[in-house]
């Protein structure tokens, strides 16, 4: 126990979110205790996702951008190309981990791959999340939302590359009104999706895979 048998992580490239979405619930309800997690690295088309309690009013204008109800926590956020999203599929039994841990344990496996780029990063037991200091102020660079079925978890966290983040300004990110956005490329850091995935998933399949017992 509190150990698992490997992680695998799948490189998608872009797809689609609602079939990626999918593919995820279909995956959680057929896997047994001895499926190895998985973590899977995308980037999607634009679209907006808004959590189980997520809140109409929090997409402040309608833009174009299609608007998609979704199973995970938190509210209403952004994804689009530019943007690393990571989900990961974890037996949270099996890892002896609770939610909470899981949740920063994820956001310390970010904070120490932005952290290799000298971007001092850091997360907030309030708001879920990795957050930087940009000119002054405080702006998120990396939102976290999670699903958990049978004592597994899917959905992830999306980690902004090098994105438009205008579509951020008819929102209000996760929630919260006139919360700042930001990217690694504001930063100069260059990156392609791509590259940043492989960087950062094996830091978090090490940071998970630990399980309770660390």
């Amino acid at each position: 126990m509190g150990r698992s048998p490997g992680t695998i992580i799948r490189t998608l490239g872009r797809s689609d979110y609602e079939a990626t979405w999918h593919a995820m619930q279909g995956f959680t309800d057929a896997r047994t205790p001895q499926a190895r997690d998985e973590i899977w690295l995308t980037e999607h088309p634009p679209v907006y996702t808004l959590g189980l309690a997520g809140r109409s009013e929090h997409l402040l204008r309608a833009n174009g951008i299609p608007v998609v109800k979704v199973d995970r926590g938190g509210q209403i956020t952004y994804h689009g190309p530019g943007q690393l999203v990571a989900y990961l599929m974890l037996d949270l039994r099996r890892l002896q981990l609770g939610v909470r841990d899981m949740v920063r344990r994820i956001e310390a496996g970010v904070i120490t791959w932005l952290g290799a780029d000298a971007i001092d990063a850091y997360g907030k037991p309030s708001a879920p999340g990795i957050y930087v200091r940009r000119d002054g102020a405080e702006a998120k660079i990396a939102a976290l939302g999670l699903r958990v079925r049978n004592g597994c978890t899917y959905h992830g966290v999306a980690v902004n590359i090098d994105m438009d983040l205008s579509p951020f300004a008819d929102i209000d990110p996760c929630g919260y009104p006139g919360l700042r956005v930001t990217q690694l490329a504001d930063f100069g850091v260059r990156r392609s999706v791509a590259d940043a995935g492989a960087a950062l998933a094996p830091i978090l399949a090490e940071r998970l895979a630990s399980g309770g017992g660390r």
